[in-house]
């Protein structure tokens, strides 16, 4: 089984194409499955389209559900489409999106820390002239929230657990126990993880999670989905055959899809 969980489209205001072009791109790929998981609106702000260059406005919200639910039916027999979002994980406002999302008919919710603090982690100034001081802290400071973000309950996937290190490679050899730390709830939590591809956009390149957390994720038993994080059509699908025989080699045998907010194993 050939699927994608991880896919934008123009609504979040920094990807390209429609929900139907993400599907006949995965066609064209030959994917079995594909999931729809835009950002989901900033609920907790005043705005009804706050950060526009991030994600959908609220009033877009019930729209993009209602056109994925259209595309579910009129492309039923060709290609199985899984409704889900992609959630900011906001300690403080964890039960405003806790009860947002219990009112829906989603397949799956992935969530993902984007912001530290008062920044969003990709922006490269924020790495200008970083002491080793201060990539410890930050490191250590995003660990806490994805591990946050495992314990909450809110969330089916965790995204791109170690997209801090994007636009910062040096993040990545940056040694610190926070990362266990992190795994270890994600293991206790039961929560899947993704395999996200779009490591190779940023200047890291590679996937996310980095070989090395994968390793130490597969010996404490953490299950695994994959997604292109796609932004652009051409990318659905984007290395789902290399992840498939990496996953093999480490010794994992299955991974995972959803329907309804319940994970199915998929043999890999």
């Amino acid at each position: 089984m050939k699927f994608d969980l991880h896919t934008h489209h123009d609504r979040c205001g920094h990807a390209r194409g429609t929900l139907r072009d993400y599907v006949e791109a995965a066609l064209a790929a030959g994917l079995d499955t594909i999931g729809f998981s835009d950002h989901s609106p900033f609920f907790a702000e005043t705005e009804d389209h706050h950060r526009p260059w991030v994600a959908m406005a609220r009033s877009q919200f019930a729209g993009y559900l209602a056109e994925a639910a259209s595309l579910r039916a009129e492309y039923r027999g060709r290609i199985d489409i899984l409704l889900g979002v992609e959630s900011d994980f906001f300690p403080e406002h964890a039960e405003l999106y806790r009860s947002v999302y219990a009112g829906l008919d989603l397949d799956y919710v992935i969530g993902s820390v984007h912001v530290v603090g008062e920044s969003d982690i990709f922006h490269r100034d924020r790495w200008t002239g970083a002491t080793e001081e201060f990539l410890l802290r930050e490191k250590e400071r995003y660990c806490d929230l994805v591990a946050q973000s495992a314990r909450s309950g809110l969330f089916d996937v965790l995204g791109h657990i170690d997209a801090l290190r994007g636009n910062c490679p040096r993040l990545e050899a940056v040694d610190t126990p926070a990362v266990d730390r992190m795994l270890r709830a994600v293991a206790d939590a039961d929560v899947v993880v993704e395999v996200n591809t779009s490591g190779r956009t940023k200047d890291c390149g590679g996937w996310y999670p980095a070989d090395d957390v994968l390793d130490r994720a597969r010996r404490l038993g953490i299950r695994m989905t994959f997604g292109s994080d796609a932004h652009d059509p051409e990318r659905v699908g984007e290395e789902h055959e290399e992840v498939r025989a990496h996953l093999r080699g480490l010794g994992y045998r299955e991974w995972y899809v959803f329907e309804r907010r319940r994970p199915r194993k998929v043999p890999l």
